[in-house]
């Protein structure tokens, strides 16, 4: 279900501060206009920490109604809080969702047994595909290969991981233990190509906002075993990928980016605040290297 590369939407602000329907809009069309499976509205990409939940709501419902069917909706309900969760996941199901991301309860560090009633309550709540979501580096957990195995057999609907903790070995710890039909994706734009060797079927990317073809062509040519083809696409826009990690935290650059070439505005919502002028002249150059500005 999962294969292929997905894009961690943005969210777009106006400059009163609310949601840019317009701009979002725009951002969706540009997906599925280049080749992209599905959308990940109200991810970390869309700053869902500091979305009300009315428009959390929002923003899954316009992502839904702008897709109409061209791809899937993987919606962003993760929290660490269980019912919060839950009652996210729900509502994205109503809003006709095609699926859910669930990221790692954060700050309060629940034990393994706790990451797995976690998401088991969520599973049962709900009739929709799940994707896990690990990403230690921001929830300082991770879900241990143990726990994703328990969970895929005792959790019929949870059907993939996003692996985001920047660790080749541990895909390869994953495709040996889970079975075949669990799909691993990647959570990093760098690590697309090597996690993909060693059995993740595609890519939730931040850098497809702005690049969707590419990544779109990049795990495609995986997919179909063109590695050298991927590997050609991965060297050329790496300073890209390395510079969205390096210039600040996610989405800063990103929504920069995006700004730079008029898509959307590069606001944000404290306490994220936009990057420096240096380090925006940095973006600009690698942008123009790229033929992108």
């Amino acid at each position: 279900m999962f294969a292929g590369a997905h894009t961690a939407l943005v969210t777009p602000f106006s400059p009163n501060g609310t949601i840019d329907s317009e701009a979002y809009r725009n951002l969706i069309d540009k997906q599925f206009d280049n080749g992209i499976k599905g959308v990940v509205p109200v991810g970390t990409t869309g700053e869902s920490a500091t979305l009300s939940t009315e428009e959390h709501h929002r923003v899954i419902e316009l992502a839904v109604k702008q897709t109409h069917g061209r791809g899937i909706v993987i919606a962003g309900t993760g929290s660490n809080s269980t019912r919060e969760a839950i009652d996210l996941t729900q509502a994205a199901e109503l809003a006709g969702a095609d699926a859910a991301l669930l990221v790692t309860p954060y700050y309060n560090k629940p034990s393994q047994e706790g990451l797995f009633q976690h998401y088991r309550a969520i599973s049962e709540s709900t009739e929709i595909p799940l994707m896990l979501y690990s990403i230690p580096g921001r929830c300082h957990i991770e879900i241990e290969v143990d726990t994703v195995v328990r969970l895929a057999a005792e959790c019929p609907n949870i059907k993939a991981i996003k692996e985001a903790g920047g660790v080749t070995e541990r895909v390869r710890q994953l495709r040996s233990a889970l079975p075949e039909e669990f799909e691993i994706l990647s959570g990093d734009d760098a690590l697309t190509v090597d996690f993909m060797k060693e059995g993740a079927v595609g890519v939730v990317s931040v850098a497809s906002n702005l690049i969707p073809g590419v990544m779109a062509d990049l795990v495609s040519a995986m997919s179909e075993g063109r590695v050298g083809d991927a590997e050609e696409l991965h060297s050329k826009y790496s300073p890209l990928f390395e510079g969205f990690l390096k210039l600040d935290t996610n989405p800063v650059p990103i929504k920069a980016a995006l700004g730079l070439t008029g898509e959307c505005r590069p606001n944000l919502r404290l306490p994220m605040v936009e990057m420096s002028e240096d380090k925006v002249a940095q973006l600009r150059g690698i942008l123009e290297s790229l033929g992108l500005v």
